[in-house]
């Protein structure tokens, strides 16, 4: 790809691994996977790849492995020949799963191109993204395929949840559980692309991109790239932290300190004028700041009955906004509600 095409691509894609040495926060799996692609039989001459499951959190890595792991056993220039990716977009009814996929499964590939040097019995690879999003009907005609087409090809299951996957493909699948990134390795990432792009971000921004994104690498890098745009336009030196929480419309540290001060210390007709001028001149959504909230009291100390009806409280409001509950009403409830707990 030229690179004028890679300027143009969202960071995200610019950014996606290309081999399981690029991919972080994922240790386990990647030495894993290693040990299946490296370790292949003497006997039959082939790699042993099981089927797999891949699930956890959104933007943790799942899509990236795969997509790593086929770019290191058929090559980079020839991996998109020898698989088949169905995304949740995309229509994965029964049809599919006996047409499309079926069709791809039944056939062996010829030719894996020049990546395969030791001659090995080769397979194609189906990945299902987002496969927690297709009907039991799909999926226990997906299970049938799996069963009978093993030696021409091997499926890998991408899912948010996987209580969501039926059990007959549970057992048929080894499954790997990604976490979110941990801060090391998000911000081990965050620093090379920084570096990568030429920019100067001040380490205080880094660190609220990373509690912001809470080990989602995608969020990272969207929020990262947004900044990036806007210290172009506004003709700053560096992307601060107050930056950072204007590019993703969240209240700043300063701004929850100063509200949860009026309440604890002004009367309810202050602290309720300092609230809604808040929204008001920031443009913030309440739920925003209940969630804000929310983080500072799990660390506050206070007595661990009181936590928790505060806790239950807030989440019940937060479900009232999410319902279409009125913004002035909830917010005067959260004010009360604070401070009859905290004051």
């Amino acid at each position: 790809m030229s690179k004028v095409s890679q300027d143009n691509l969202p960071w995200i894609e610019k950014y996606r691994p290309n081999s399981l040495d690029e991919v972080y926060g994922q240790d386990s799996i990647t030495s894993t996977l290693r040990n299946f692609i490296k370790n292949s039989s003497a006997d039959n001459n082939s790699i042993s790849l099981p089927h797999m499951l891949f699930y956890g959190p959104p933007g943790t890595g799942k899509t990236s492995m795969v997509i790593a792991l086929a770019k290191e056993i058929y090559g980079a220039d020839n991996y998109r020949k020898n698989i088949l990716e169905l995304n949740a977009s995309d229509d994965r009814g029964i049809d599919v799963v006996r047409n499309q996929i079926k069709d791809f499964a039944s056939t062996r590939q010829i030719s894996f191109g020049a990546s395969n040097k030791k001659n090995l019995k080769m397979f194609k690879l189906v990945i299902l993204d987002e496969a927690d999003a297709m009907t039991n009907i799909a999926q226990n005609a997906l299970r049938r395929v799996i069963e009978k087409y093993t030696k021409n090809v091997r499926f890998v299951i991408l899912a948010n949840y996987s209580y969501k996957i039926i059990p007959a493909l549970l057992s048929r699948c080894t499954r790997f559980r990604f976490q979110p990134l941990p801060i090391e390795s998000s911000y081990q990432r965050i620093k090379n692309i920084i570096t990568f792009e030429s920019i100067r971000v001040e380490d205080e921004a880094v660190m609220a991109i990373l509690r912001i994104s809470k080990g989602d690498m995608r969020k990272s890098l969207n929020i990262l790239q947004a900044c990036n745009t806007t210290l172009g336009i506004e003709e700053k030196e560096s992307i601060d932290e107050d930056m950072v929480y204007e590019c993703v419309g969240l209240p700043t540290v300063k701004d929850i300190e100063t509200c949860l001060n009026s309440i604890l210390n002004d009367s309810i007709q202050t602290s309720y004028y300092t609230l809604m001028n808040l929204q008001k001149d920031k443009g913030l959504a309440l739920i925003d700041i209940i969630n804000a909230f929310v983080n500072i009291i799990v660390e506050y100390d206070i007595d661990v009955s009181k936590k928790q009806i505060l806790l239950v409280k807030l989440s019940d409001l937060e479900y009232g906004i999410s319902k279409g509950g009125n913004n002035n009403i909830q917010t005067s409830a959260m004010i009360g509600l604070i401070k009859n707990l905290l004051v």
